[in-house]
C-alpha cells in the first residue's frame, strides 16, 4: 500500500497492528485485546483525518496511484467486456479504452481513459492523456452505440488531453470540440462517472452526459490546478491555491449543478476497499440507465440540453 503525507498517523497505527499480529502468530501470545484497541483507534483516527481533508489533499486522493482505474471497473463492475480498437483514420490510442460491455440484461458501450501503474504501462497509456485518435475512436464507438440503440457509459479519469506537438498537428482541439457537439445530439442514454481525475477538455470530451456521477474523492475541472497556477502565477508551486479557487471537488461540482450524484467512498477512499466501490458504481450506473431508457429520444435530448444550458446561469 502506498500512502500520502496526510495518512502518516494512520500508517503508524496500521504498522503497529501488523507487527502485533505477526508477534501473536509466531509466539502464541494472546494480544487480542491490544489489537482490538488499536483497530478501534485506527478507525477513529481515519475518520478524523478524512473529516479534515483540505481541497489539495482531496485532489491528491483523486490521483492516488492505487486508485481503481477504468480497466478495473470494466473487469469488476460489468459482467463482460469486449474491447474495440482504432479510429479508422490514424491509429489506435491505448489511453482511451472503448468497447461493448454487459450489465445484467443491458448491453452498453463503455469508454474511458486508462492510466498506467508501472513505468512501462504509464508510457504505453500515455499517462491517461488521449491524443486526437483516442477521442476520434471514442466518437466512432459512440456513433456505433447510437446506431444500435445502446446506452453509453463513460468513465472519466485523465489529467487532460495530450498537449504534444503531434497531437496538436492532428487536430486535438477539433477532436474534443466535435465530441462535445456530437454527444449533445446522440439519441441514447449517456451516463458518465468521474472515477478519479476529471481534468480539462480531455475529460469534457467524454463527459456530455444525461447524468454525471462523481466518486466522493474525485475531482472535475476545466483545467488542472498546476496548469491554472502556471497561467495565473507562472508557477506550478501555486497549485494548492489554484485548487481552492477551481471548486473542483465533488461537493462543489454538485453545488454548481454539473454533477448529479456523488457516490460515497469506503473509509480511507476507493483504493482501501475497491470491491465496495465497484459494486456501488455498478448499482448507480444500472439504476440510472434503467430510468433513462424509459424516456423518448426527443425528451432525452431536451433534458440533456437543458441541463447544460442551465450551468452558469445567474440572476441580477
Amino acid at each position: 500500500m502506498m500512502y500520502l503525507e496526510f495518512e502518516k498517523p494512520i500508517v503508524e497505527l496500521e504498522t503497529k497492528i501488523a507487527e502485533l499480529r505477526t508477534l501473536s502468530d509466531h509466539k502464541s501470545m494472546n494480544l487480542r485485546e491490544e489489537l482490538a484497541r488499536l483497530e478501534k483507534k485506527v478507525d477513529t483516527v481515519t475518520q478524523d483525518v478524512f473529516a479534515k481533508l483540505t481541497i489539495w489533499e482531496r485532489t491528491q486522493l483523486s490521483r492516488h496511484p492505487q486508485r481503481p482505474y477504468t480497466l478495473d471497473y470494466l473487469e469488476h463492475s460489468f459482467d463482460a467486456f469486449e474491447e474495440l480498437h482504432g479510429d479508422r483514420n490514424f491509429s489506435d490510442d491505448p489511453s482511451m479504452i472503448c468497447g461493448i460491455a454487459t450489465l445484467d440484461d443491458l448491453s452498453v458501450m463503455v469508454l474511458g481513459q486508462q492510466k498506467g501503474r508501472s513505468t512501462k504501462e504509464k508510457v504505453y497509456r500515455n499517462f491517461g492523456m488521449p491524443r486526437p485518435e483516442g477521442y476520434r475512436k471514442a466518437l466512432r464507438i459512440m456513433r456505433m452505440a447510437a446506431r444500435f440503440n445502446m446506452p453509453i457509459v463513460t468513465l472519466i479519469d485523465t489529467p487532460g488531453a495530450y498537449p504534444g506537438l503531434g497531437a496538436e498537428e492532428r487536430g486535438q482541439a477539433e477532436a474534443i470540440a466535435k465530441n462535445i457537439m456530437i454527444m449533445s445530439e446522440l439519441q441514447v442514454p449517456i451516463v458518465s462517472v468521474v472515477i478519479g481525475e476529471g481534468g480539462s477538455g480531455g475529460a469534457l470530451a467524454i463527459g456530455v452526459a444525461d447524468h454525471l456521477i462523481m466518486l466522493e474523492y474525485a475531482i472535475y475541472s476545466v483545467i488542472s490546478p498546476e496548469s491554472c497556477a502556471a497561467i495565473l502565477w507562472r508557477s506550478a508551486d501555486k497549485a494548492k491555491d489554484a485548487a481552492k479557487s477551481l471548486k473542483l471537488i465533488a461537493p462543489e461540482v454538485q453545488k454548481l449543478g454539473i454533477a448529479d450524484h456523488i457516490i460515497k467512498e469506503p473509509q480511507g477512499a476507493a483504493h482501501r476497499d475497491p470491491k465496495a466501490v465497484f459494486q456501488n458504481v455498478r448499482r448507480a450506473i444500472k439504476q440510472k440507465l434503467v430510468e433513462l431508457k424509459t424516456l423518448p429520444p426527443e425528451e432525452l435530448l431536451e433534458k440533456r440540453r437543458d441541463k447544460y444550458r442551465s450551468i452558469g446561469e445567474f440572476a441580477i
